[in-house]
């Protein structure tokens, strides 16, 4: 038995691409996975799969949501452990700093170490990013609302998929799957 969280990119956001919580959980429980919770509108979900589920669940996942909803829904999926690991790498003072701040963009598959080389960190200051394996730290000390940093993180060819949990969800999720 595996533990995951699933973080779903793009849903409910502006009244399009609506996943309701609920409907999304029952979705969940029918493709046999339990403990099945969700945190937030924004597409978060815990779930753990039995032990006879051995593929990954990702594309499982992926696939469901495209079949019930409509459309296509990327999926990130992070284990209690690799949720910790991301904890426990963040380069900021995340116990000091406003969890509200402090953003995590999950990436699907660790990007080259130089790929987001050509952003200029100075062009975006005082907000400030580090890429650590599949996980951008970005901290936004007057808030991400008018940055722009978000855009050129994303903007960055090849294009990642990635789907960004501040602080507070990403420890809420850590309580979750433990």
């Amino acid at each position: 038995m595996t533990t995951y969280a699933a973080l779903l990119r793009g849903i409910n956001v502006g009244g399009r691409r609506k996943v309701p919580m609920a409907e999304l959980r029952e979705l969940l429980a029918s493709l046999g996975w339990t403990d099945v919770r969700t945190y937030l509108q924004s597409g978060n979900a815990v779930f753990t799969t039995p032990p006879e589920d051995t593929g990954p669940p990702g594309p499982r996942l992926e696939r469901a949501l495209a079949e019930h909803f409509g459309f296509e829904v990327p999926c990130l999926l992070r284990t209690a452990s690799e949720l910790r690991e991301v904890a426990d790498a963040c380069p900021f003072p995340a116990d000091r700093l406003d969890p509200a701040k402090l953003l995590v963009l999950f990436v699907e598959e660790t990007p080259d170490p130089a790929h987001f080389a050509g952003i200029d960190p100075e062009a975006y200051a005082p907000d400030e990013f580090r890429h650590l394996g599949r996980a951008v730290y970005c901290w936004f000390p007057a808030g991400m609302g008018r940055s722009k940093l978000p855009d050129a993180l994303a903007a960055v060819r090849p294009r990642l998929t990635m789907t960004g949990r501040n602080w507070r969800t990403v420890t809420k999720l850590i309580e979750l799957t433990a």
